[in-house]
């Protein structure tokens, strides 16, 4: 036994029905979405999307990343990406804590995280406009491509629109 073998045969049964051969890479509506890993998460169902639709996004809080923006280029002049819609969510763990408390916990256990910018979020809010500024200005991005903020509500399944 060992630590796969139950999403290895899930594999194997999700493998036998497969029917996704066809989809190309690119973003069948244009949409990329930056969102956290948190697994309450199911972006392609909370948006009605289904697989090829969109270029999903994930890290911890949402946040727009260096390697995220990196992404984002990519997805836009290679994968047919026209549009971003940047959704953290509500009861994240991001916001539960600080950069400091996380290397204080990681050196408890005899990990010194100190070069990591672990990029929590005090302020979603704030976070988020800061996010959307970031994507909205690059110079790496068309300028004038729609982007777009909402957070959501994990436990109502809605989402709230955030717009600067």
């Amino acid at each position: 036994m060992t630590a796969f073998d139950d999403v290895l045969s899930a594999n194997l049964e999700y493998a036998s029905q497969f029917g996704g051969s066809g989809l190309t890479g690119r973003a069948g509506r244009g949409l990329a979405v930056v969102t956290c890993m948190d697994s309450r998460i199911d972006p392609l169902g909370l948006l009605g999307l289904k697989p090829g639709d969109a270029k999903i996004l994930r890290n911890a809080g949402a946040r727009v990343t260096d390697d995220v923006l990196r992404t984002l280029v990519l997805a836009v002049y290679l994968l047919g990406v026209e549009r971003v819609l940047i959704m953290p969510h509500t009861d994240c763990g991001m916001a539960k804590v600080t950069d400091s408390q996380v290397h204080d916990l990681t050196f408890g256990k005899g990990v010194d995280t100190r070069s990591l910018d672990f990029q929590t979020v005090p302020d979603q809010g704030a976070a988020l406009r800061h996010d959307l500024t970031r994507v909205r200005t690059s110079p790496f991005l068309p300028q004038g491509m729609p982007v777009g903020g909402a957070i959501y509500d994990v436990l109502t399944g809605r989402l709230v629109r955030v717009d600067l």
